[in-house]
């Protein structure tokens, strides 16, 4: 039985991996911090500007031309556009014109992703303007004139700046993006590099997210959650509180603004570096890593109000559900599955995706279903059995089993049997 569940375990590896041996292309973004000098500080804040305006304008013109005329304008009739803008405005000269088109790529795809989702079914907002703290990058598409050292970057037009490479850039550089966050300036490059394989492991796990642990694994092991929002919660509060005592349009209302993304930015950096290292060690382990498929935006929606036949509004549990959904979005659970995503796509692993129902209420020893749990039952007690596992790790087996059953699936129809 042994040997038949490894031989299983192997071809299924190896139909998870087939055609992926080797190296592999695959784009990749380095980030790195800048530290302009007061002059190209301002230069830079002069041309992400001119691209906001460009982008506004852009936007405006597709509105009214569909509006008045019924007519959809495409990227190519803007982008023809282009020297008659710099006729008129004699400024855009000094941006380069590959820097312009991008943003008018942008506003085309914003247009083609507004349809796909409306032709898809879902509801979303019609493309908005962006205003000065929304609109934050502009993006040389192509390396002419871009040079990047061990202690500067060339920028076309900008010259040297100086540049914290604290990690080597590998591969082929095709893009480069400057991008304005807080009071601090990055560039970050796009690269196309060849990634190595893993060697093949012959472990599995399933991974069942949640809120009192981050992560239970199949294994029995747990990845504890570490709250970050929660514990910088206070400081925001206080931040905010100050934000609003600030008159509006004051020097002091806009350095209040500051520090409160501020502080939003270090929760940000802090989440990001902890699911970072945790994605990274589960693709390094395991083969075949297996997810619930949440739909977290269904999650995270606020409960519909209530009343009676009088018209009063009935207690719907709408505080609670908010601090749950609070913990929720802190947790980051779709960042985490995205990057374990593409971490296993470069290392040659297998992520799965698997119906939820009823992963809690299962078994995972005796298959049979048990009654109910609510959230505050944290340990899962089989009526049939009498097995006694905590409820995440029985969820976590059960997740594992069903995408041993969906790769099963699949290998025997990449086969053709």
């Amino acid at each position: 039985m042994h040997y038949n569940h490894q031989h299983q375990v192997k071809l299924l590896s190896k139909q998870a991996t087939r055609g992926h041996r080797g190296k592999q292309g695959m784009i990749k973004t380095y980030k790195f911090r800048i530290y302009p000098n007061n002059t190209t500080e301002n230069r830079l804040q002069w041309v992400l500007d001119r691209c906001r305006e460009l982008y506004n304008a852009a936007l405006q013109e597709r509105k009214e031309a569909y509006k008045y005329a019924s007519k959809t304008i495409s990227y190519y009739e803007q982008q023809n556009d282009l020297p008659d803008i710099k006729e008129i405005r004699p400024e855009y000269k000094d941006i380069g014109a590959h820097v312009l088109q991008n943003v008018l790529k942008r506003v085309d795809k914003t247009y083609r992703d507004f349809f796909r989702r409306c032709k898809i079914g879902q509801t979303p907002g019609y493309p908005r303007f962006q205003g000065k703290n929304r609109y934050d990058s502009f993006t040389y598409p192509d390396t002419y004139g871009l040079k990047v050292s061990a202690s500067h970057v060339t920028l076309p037009k900008f010259g040297n700046v100086k540049l914290k490479l604290h990690r080597p850039i590998e591969g082929k550089i095709k893009t480069c993006t400057i991008k304005h966050e807080g009071e601090h300036w990055y560039a970050a490059f796009a690269c196309e590099v060849e990634t190595e394989k893993l060697p093949v492991s012959y472990e599995d796990i399933g991974i069942d997210l949640g809120i009192t642990h981050f992560a239970a694994l199949s294994d029995g092991t747990f990845i504890d959650n570490p709250r970050y929002y929660r514990k910088g919660e206070k400081l925001l509060e206080r931040r905010n509180q100050a934000l609003s005592r600030k008159k509006k349009g004051s020097h002091r209302r806009d350095k209040a603004r500051k520090l409160v993304a501020k502080a939003h930015r270090k929760v940000r950096n802090q989440r990001k570096d902890f699911l970072h290292k945790a994605s990274r060690q589960i693709v390094n382990k395991h083969q075949v890593i297996v997810f619930e498929d949440l739909q977290t935006e269904n999650m995270v929606k606020r409960p519909k109000p209530k009343q009676d036949e009088n018209g009063t509004y009935l207690p719907n549990g709408a505080s609670a559900k908010a601090g749950l959904n609070k913990s929720i979005t802190d947790a980051g659970w779709g960042m985490f599955v995205d990057m374990v995503s593409y971490k296993a796509a470069s290392a040659g692993r297998s992520m799965i995706k698997v119906n939820p129902y009823k992963t809690s209420q299962i078994c995972s020893a005796c298959l049979k279903e048990g009654p109910h749990k609510d959230l505050a039952e944290r340990t899962h007690i089989c009526i049939h059995c009498g097995i006694v596992l905590d409820r995440d790790t029985n969820a976590a087996l059960n997740i594992l089993r069903a995408g041993r059953v969906q790769q099963s699936a699949m290998a025997v129809e990449a086969l053709g049997l």
